[in-house]
């Protein structure tokens, strides 16, 4: 692992923060100064919080557990992807599945569905399958590569999870934060820090940042994964026959493999294929009620409020011109 130097990070503009006016106060320890209308970071800080967390997320490698990465902004997409692919840990790049953490199970059956469908190509049972279904079911395994795919590998929740912006995956923090998992995040500005377990100060939206950023921090869990290779050697270099058998017994019966061994059958698949081309409207509400923010349907709410109100005010207005003209006509 490379020691992290400051200029380094001045050069990929890790130090810009957002607007002053945007801040968040609970930052205030890791701004050196404000410079023009926009905050800047405290580079020193920055290198020490990253070498704290460098060294946090190398042991958690170390230790046999997953990572699990999370950036789906558009500038972090690609550099995310790439970099922790190398290092072949799960990640999530296209939009948060809710409930990925706090309700594992029902995504890892999700997850089964593409094994499922790569058996029944395998076997010759999507062979028998109509034209239309085929197609159905072709959809349905894109889809589910497209949003799941990363994490096909993660077979229980993560160690940590790793986040750049908290703000923008706020829901994936809540989640881990219910489950006691320790978050990892790249912290600007305009975010609270209490949120985090290892704030990394810096720079989350511009890209030669957030590539900075992740270099270091996939190289130490490189690093971490290394060592576990060469424990695991060593370990395996002195075991015996009975502790190999003994391990082996310990993990066939581990609770999570019990939790996700429901296999998926090929008419589940292919009944689930047709619904989802049925009735894709359905989806599409649900998707959005899901990624509502909180400020919208407020806003909406209050739009109803007025219209209720305006329709009542006007009878009211329309009662008292009557109640005028019958006083006038009696005199």
């Amino acid at each position: 692992m490379s020691k992290i130097e400051v200029k380094d990070l001045l050069d990929a503009g890790v130090h810009f923060g957002h607007l002053t006016r945007k801040w968040n106060p609970n930052m205030a320890p890791y701004i050196y100064m404000e410079r023009n209308g926009i905050h800047i970071i405290n580079l020193y800080k920055s290198v020490a919080k990253i070498e704290e967390a460098n060294e946090a997320l190398s042991k958690i490698a170390a230790s046999g557990r997953k990572i699990l990465f999370v950036a789906t902004k558009k500038q972090a997409k690609d550099i995310v992807s790439e970099k922790v692919a190398n290092i072949n840990m799960p990640y999530i790049t296209e939009r948060w599945p809710g409930g990925m953490l706090t309700n594992f199970v029902t995504i890892r059956k999700a997850v089964k569905k593409m094994a499922a469908i790569d058996k029944m190509k395998a076997d010759g049972t999507f062979d028998t399958l109509s034209k239309k279904e085929k197609l159905q079911v072709d959809r349905l395994r894109a889809k589910l590569e497209k949003n799941l795919g990363s994490i096909s590998d993660m077979t229980r929740l993560p160690g940590a999870l790793f986040v750049v912006d908290i703000r923008r995956e706020h829901i994936a923090v809540k989640e881990a934060q219910k489950l006691n998992i320790p978050i990892f995040a790249m912290v600007d500005t305009n975010a609270d820090p209490r949120d985090v377990d290892y704030v990394i100060p810096a720079n989350d939206d511009a890209s030669k940042s957030i590539e900075k950023i992740m270099t270091l921090v996939t190289e130490a869990v490189a690093k971490g994964l290394k060592e576990r290779q060469k424990d695991k050697a060593d370990a395996d270099a002195a075991a015996t026959e009975g502790e190999v058998v003994a391990s082996t017994e310990s993990v066939e019966a581990a609770p999570v493999e019990k939790e996700t061994a429901e296999e998926v059958t090929a008419e589940e698949v292919v009944e689930e294929a047709k619904a989802e081309e049925e009735a894709p409207e359905a989806v599409v509400e649900e998707v959005a009620e899901e990624e509502a923010p909180e400020a919208v349907i407020e806003e909406v709410a209050e739009e109803q409020v007025v219209e209720a109100e305006e329709p009542a005010e006007d009878a009211i207005e329309e009662a008292d011109e009557e109640n005028d003209e019958e006083t006038k006509e009696e005199k």
